[in-house]
């Protein structure tokens, strides 16, 4: 991997993933699991728990990329906009840079949503191990 080398990755919110967050976290807030009081506050419906993007992020790190002898040294994540139940979302990220003296890799990365566009997008830095 290098700087400047770019990967791609689709994922959805299905309800396995919501009701798989809910169940081991116990996050019951209102504006995730009740319809009427998310659109009551100007969401469309109940709004997804931002940290199932980070689930993904982790998935990507671990799962996607050519080595699987990494480590996290950090990440980041800013959410634009909201997620629903169902949702796709095209994740890309970018290499911005090594550090060949500690053997890190740094990355940008957005979670864009064919509709609404970007609705997140961060940085994260890795080692390979």
């Amino acid at each position: 991997m290098q700087k400047g080398d770019k990967f791609n990755h689709t994922f959805q919110v299905t309800e396995d993933i919501y009701q798989g967050f809910i169940n081991i976290f116990n996050d019951r807030n209102p504006l995730h699991i009740d319809t009427i009081i998310a659109q009551s506050k100007g969401f469309a419906s109940c709004v997804m728990h931002g940290n199932i993007l980070n689930g993904f992020l982790s998935y990507f790190i671990g799962e996607c990329l050519p080595t699987k002898d990494v480590i996290i040294h950090r990440q980041s994540i800013l959410f634009k906009k909201p997620t629903y139940l169902g949702d796709i979302l095209e994740f890309k990220a970018e290499i911005l840079d090594f550090y060949e003296s500690v053997n890190a890799l740094e990355f940008s990365f957005k979670f864009i949503h064919h509709e609404r566009g970007i609705v997140a997008k961060g940085d994260f830095q890795i080692g390979i191990t």
